[in-house]
C-alpha cells in the first residue's frame, strides 16, 4: 500500500526559519522543519510535501490542487493568516482535513495576529508549541484519517 500524501503547506517568511526571530520562532532552520515533518510524516505512513511561498496566490493554487486531489493540510499560513480572505476561501473548498498550525501562540502575541480568517474553515488549530505544532497536527491527521 502506497503512503497517503499530505501537504505541509508555510506562509510568508517561515523559510527563515532559524535567523528569523529565534527567540519566538526557535534555532531549527527551515531545512530542519522539512526533515522532521518528512520523518515523522514516514513514520505515520505520509507521503509529506512540504512547501514554502511568500506569495499568496501560490499558497491559493496549492489549495487548490490539494482540494482537487483530496489531499490532506497541515498550514501554517503565517501572516496571512490574519487577512487572506482569498486564501480562507481556498482553503474553505478542501475536501480532505486542514489543519491550522502556529509556531508561537497568536493570542499572546500583538492584537493583529489574535484573528485568523483560516481558523473557521480549518478541521482544527494547533499553535504555541514550537515546532511541535507540526508534529502534533500530523499526528493528528494520522488519526483523523
Amino acid at each position: 500500500m502506497s503512503a497517503r500524501k499530505v501537504y505541509v503547506l508555510n506562509g510568508p517568511n517561515l523559510g527563515r526559519l532559524g535567523s528569523r526571530e529565534p527567540d519566538v520562532y526557535g534555532a531549527t532552520s527551515y531545512a530542519g522543519l522539512v526533515e522532521q515533518c518528512t520523518v515523522l510524516g514516514k513514520e505515520l505512513g505520509f507521503d509529506v510535501d512540504v512547501r514554502e511561498t511568500n506569495d499568496e496566490g501560490e499558497m491559493i493554487r496549492w489549495l487548490h490542487e490539494a482540494a482537487d486531489g483530496s489531499i490532506p493540510v497541515v498550514i501554517n499560513p503565517g501572516a496571512f493568516t490574519h487577512y487572506s480572505y482569498g486564501m480562507r476561501d481556498a482553503a474553505s473548498q478542501r475536501t480532505a482535513p486542514l489543519i491550522e498550525v502556529h509556531i508561537s501562540n497568536p493570542h499572546a502575541r500583538e492584537q493583529f495576529r489574535h484573528t485568523s480568517v483560516i481558523a473557521e474553515v480549518a478541521s482544527g488549530t494547533i499553535a504555541g508549541f514550537g515546532l511541535g505544532s507540526y508534529r502534533l497536527a500530523l499526528r493528528a491527521l494520522a488519526e483523523e484519517l
